[in-house]
């Protein structure tokens, strides 16, 4: 059976959650207001493809390719993006709720995260070089061992990263986010 090429189409309001997205190559397109909730997206490639406004919780991500994808407002509660296709991985995310997903060894350098809720994700081991975060709120997210050289987290607000743990050269912080790197001392920092 052939793999289905889909390109440019839009989809508006679909509830993929009883019958699933075909799987497929996917080029171009856009998901809008899309229930996507503990669906199967494995296996599916998306090039050049924007999310907006849909539900993505829990939904299963085995081999799933993200090539240059826009998540726009989605929720996206539980998804294990290290099961994805790590061939050209490339996403970005703008007001997005991220809770508890897993990016465990993945290659995100210049992923831009922006006005997201990021709380309990994973971050281990990460390449984060010249990622930005910005207005985003990382409370509770494990940042262990990552590569952060030349990321921004100016914007960040919530978050703990061990400098010792972490390479950090060349990262930006702001003053206010330096309780977040001095936490484990037990410093005390007044503006």
């Amino acid at each position: 059976m052939e793999r289905p090429y889909i390109e440019e189409e839009q989809f508006l309001g679909k509830d993929f959650t009883e019958k699933p997205l075909q799987q497929g190559d996917y080029e171009a397109c856009s998901f809008r207001a899309c229930d996507f909730s503990n669906s199967e997206l494995s296996g599916s490639r998306f090039i050049d493809c924007k999310f907006e406004e849909c539900n993505l919780s829990n939904a299963k991500l085995i081999k799933t390719s993200f090539q240059e994808v826009l998540f726009s407002a989605c929720k996206m509660l539980g998804l294990r993006f290290e099961n994805c296709n790590d061939l050209g991985f490339s996403l970005r995310f703008e007001s997005c709720q991220l809770d508890h997903c897993s990016f465990y060894q993945l290659r995100l350098s210049k992923c831009s995260f922006a006005n997201s809720k990021i709380h309990g994700a994973d971050f281990s081991m990460t390449d984060l070089k010249e990622a930005i975060f910005d207005e985003c709120d990382l409370l509770d997210s494990t940042f262990e061992r990552c590569m952060m050289e030349k990321a921004d987290f100016r914007g960040a607000f919530n978050y703990s990263i061990d400098p010792e743990l972490n390479q950090l050269k060349g990262a930006r912080f702001s003053t206010a986010g330096l309780g977040g790197l001095l936490g484990k001392y037990g410093i005390q920092i007044e503006a």
